[in-house]
């Protein structure tokens, strides 16, 4: 397996730079708690010892060199992410705790990272639309 022995951000992606001269590249979508750390934050990044992972104390994220293998982008065209994007002031990690699912995995959905079942994409919906209601019984 190739080694990763570089890292940047550009664009919106990071990138990585292995010891056999690829270059791969991944939107930092696909990885919220990357998305959501301020620049200084994803500069202090440590190279796993053999080259294939990255960590981010700070943070709490890993990040495996197979991920940048994937070659499916992520599809931000679905329920939850137009839901987000119509009410930006939505408090992600207060929704994915009523709902008593992790916010990074909320996030995902919401990033088109990975889909939702249509189970939870109903149950999503529903806890957004019973904040509302609360909001508009005051």
């Amino acid at each position: 397996m190739e080694a990763i022995v570089n890292l940047w951000f550009e664009n919106g992606r990071i990138f990585i730079l292995t010891d056999k001269n690829n270059t791969y590249s991944r939107p930092l979508e696909a990885f919220p708690l990357l998305l959501e750390a301020t620049p200084e934050q994803r500069a202090k990044f440590e190279i796993g010892l053999s080259g294939d992972d990255i960590h981010w104390d700070d943070i709490d994220e890993d990040i495996h060199i197979s991920s940048f293998y994937l070659t499916a982008e992520p599809n931000t065209d679905n329920p939850i992410a137009d839901i987000f994007k119509r009410f930006p002031f939505l408090n992600v990690s207060e929704i994915a705790r009523t709902l008593g699912i992790n916010k990074s995995l909320l996030s995902r959905y919401i990033y088109g990272i990975k889909k939702p079942s249509e189970k939870r994409t109903e149950q999503i919906i529903g806890t957004i639309r019973q904040l509302g209601r609360e909001m508009a019984s005051i």
